[in-house]
């Protein structure tokens, strides 16, 4: 079973948190995919990681780039694991029906998206109900993460 991490954005938006969480993710020398809802979103992403600080860069590729067993981060709108990650990151409400073959998912939401608030509760409901170990992640209005339920 997977460890599942809710991380609900109420402060900052997806493409100023989500960096900061692959970054830890590298650091503790795990692979990562990150799928988003629909396939523009992965070539805005591969953009954003390019580009989001002038003083650092994440090693990261999607389709378009190739060679996905050599990526420490694979960007896709598709529920697969070419890189051999760890961690998963779901983003855009993208779903996986894989979730149970990664170490932890991590389901990134936007408090300003009703659907996607309303979706991550039946989501906990569900993967809850089919024994995941839970996590629920709320940014403090500086950005911080804090635990406020487990499960």
């Amino acid at each position: 079973m997977a460890d599942i991490w809710f991380y609900h954005l109420t402060s900052m938006p997806l493409e100023r948190a989500l960096p900061t969480l692959l970054s830890k993710t590298l650091e503790r020398e795990k692979r990562a995919v990150v799928m988003t809802g629909i396939e523009q979103r992965v070539d805005a992403i591969n953009t954003l990681l390019w580009t989001y600080d002038a003083a650092s860069w994440l090693p990261h590729g999607a389709k378009s780039d190739g060679d996905p067993e050599l990526q420490p981060v694979w960007l896709t709108d598709q529920d697969e694991n070419p890189n051999g990650a760890h961690f998963l990151f779901l983003t855009d409400r993208a779903i996986s029906e894989k979730i149970a073959d990664y170490e932890r998912v991590i389901m990134l939401f936007d408090d300003r998206d009703r659907d996607a608030v309303a979706e991550a509760r039946t989501r906990w409901k569900t993967w809850k109900d089919e024994g995941h170990k839970l996590s629920y992640w709320q940014q403090t209005p500086q950005g911080a993460w804090e635990k406020k339920a487990e499960s």
